[in-house]
């Protein structure tokens, strides 16, 4: 419904504004001036402007002695009088200036004299019904979101997780700068950095919303300078350059922000791990019977995550082997997902694998109760769609432990090291209960005298945040680059 539409629908209520129109407009449809109405009221034309002005309400006995004047029932201000299209769009507007859109984009109420066109009122009135619908647009709901991630991941099956594009701009760029191939060194990854025309600076100052700031102007790039020494230098580095790189503009909903991020993280990946070298090694491995997620993370120095992510973009096309990857908090919630190969995760009804519970006897929940966190945990798991094998690793972050598996077919396990494990489980999660439901003796015994709070993590309900920089303080930003900018 339209601003214009509920302004329509609310005309039956007797609120200080709708009634003042509704007096304006009896007045001039008699032909009375102001003067002469509060003349015949014995009130003063400034106290009946402001009543038609909607800025006071009046009295009931007023009321009475207006609608005597001008010939009319008491009723006929109240609610029976319909507002003409003028009167109708002076209502709409002055609510909309009282509303949150006018306020946050700064403009101040202003009075609507007689000398306004309808058409200018037509036109403002459009402008905030569009800016409502944009607003509304650019908010993503936990369903829209769920449906983008779907689609998405519907992408990147399609494409074997392997984005040709992206491989060729990190190409250009590794090239650019002579790097010869292998792991990626921090002054590369400052050489990049000068070679699009930024400077690194790291300051104690960082906006608290930010990972970085890029002062295009100035062509300087400021991060924290907790990063050297505590985790890897090089990924805030790249990261903040990539939508540099790929020409990112303001996403313009919320799918588009998932695909922005999803191709940030990977031209991040494939400059780390550059796709010719990472290619040859992964290939050599292979007729070895050796391929280790732990050996392509030790040769490049990344973390396990960027390298299990890697081995999915390459692995289907440069050693033909079809892949699953599962990113799950300790909680049990999957918070990252993709697989070609078939294997069946626990979805709702929108195909969202995100925000589901990860079976207890599947690989991703097995390795939280594994003793030995220096080895990688592998299993194999017996499922309603065949059996597949995983390996994988607990890593630490800010919101907690997470493990990282990456999973094939039974087939493709003798390319794997770590395929002798006598490790196995049974899942049934995609086809049945399986976990979902407890044992009969515990359900019975506790169904009725339990109610737990859940904690439900927020990023499953949260929103896109709107502004030009989605989540970005801009008060901070920019108030920040002024302070650091080149005098």
């Amino acid at each position: 419904m339209t601003i214009v539409e509920e302004a329509a629908s609310d005309i039956e209520e007797a609120d200080a504004l709708t009634i003042g129109r509704r007096i304006r407009q009896l007045r001039t449809a008699r032909g009375m001036t102001l003067d002469e109405l509060a003349s015949a009221v014995e009130r003063a034309p400034s106290q009946l402007s402001m009543i038609e002005n909607g800025k006071r309400e009046p009295k009931l006995t007023l009321l009475r002695t207006i609608a005597k004047a001008l010939g009319v029932t008491i009723d006929a201000l109240l609610e029976a009088e319909p507002l003409d299209e003028r009167a109708t769009l002076e209502i709409t507007l002055e609510r909309a200036m009282k509303g949150q859109t006018f306020q946050s984009l700064g403009i101040a109420p202003f009075r609507i004299g007689k000398s306004v066109p309808d058409d200018v009122l037509r036109t403002m009135v459009a402008l905030q019904n569009e800016i409502e619908r944009l607003n509304d647009e650019r908010s993503a709901t936990p369903e829209e979101a769920r449906r983008a991630n779907v689609e998405l991941r519907h992408l990147m099956r399609r494409q074997d997780n392997y984005f040709a594009e992206l491989e060729e701009h990190a190409s250009r760029i590794l090239a650019a700068v002579e790097h010869p191939g292998g792991p990626l060194t921090q002054r590369t990854a400052s050489e990049i950095a000068a070679h699009l025309g930024f400077s690194l600076h790291y300051v104690s100052d960082l906006p608290q919303s930010t990972r970085s700031v890029a002062d295009i102007r100035n062509g300087r790039l400021y991060l924290s300078n907790t990063i050297p020494g505590r985790g890897d230098s090089r990924t805030p580095v790249l990261q903040a350059l990539a939508s540099r790189i790929l020409g990112h503009a303001e996403p313009r909903s919320y799918a588009e922000f998932l695909r922005q991020r999803v191709e940030t993280n990977y031209l991040v990946g494939a400059l780390m791990v550059p796709e010719k070298h990472a290619a040859s090694f992964l290939q050599d491995a292979k007729s070895r019977r050796a391929i280790s997620i732990e050996d392509l993370r030790d040769a490049y120095s990344v973390s396990y995550e960027t390298a299990a992510h890697r081995f999915t973009n390459l692995a289907t096309r440069h050693l033909g082997i079809p892949v699953h990857f599962l990113k799950v908090h300790e909680s049990g919630t999957i918070t990252k997902a993709y697989e070609n190969d078939d294997v069946n995760f626990p979805a709702d009804r929108f195909g969202s694998i995100e925000g589901q519970m990860c079976c207890r006897k599947w690989t991703s929940r097995e390795v939280f109760d594994i003793s030995d966190k220096f080895n990688p945990y592998y299993q194999y798991t017996d499922t309603g769609n065949g059996t597949y094998w995983c390996t994988a690793r607990v890593e630490s972050s800010s919101d907690g432990a997470h493990s990282v598996s990456v999973g094939v077919r039974f087939d493709d396990t003798k390319w794997f090291i770590g395929r002798e494990t006598t490790n196995r489980g049974v899942s049934r999660h995609s086809v049945d209960v399986c976990c979902r439901r407890p044992p009969e003796q515990l359900e019975s015994q506790w169904r009725d005298q339990a109610w737990p709070n859940v904690r439900t993590p927020r990023t499953l309900l949260a929103t896109l945040p709107t502004g030009a920089f989605p989540g970005v303080d801009t008060t901070d930003l920019y108030e920040f680059l002024e302070a650091h900018a080149p005098r």
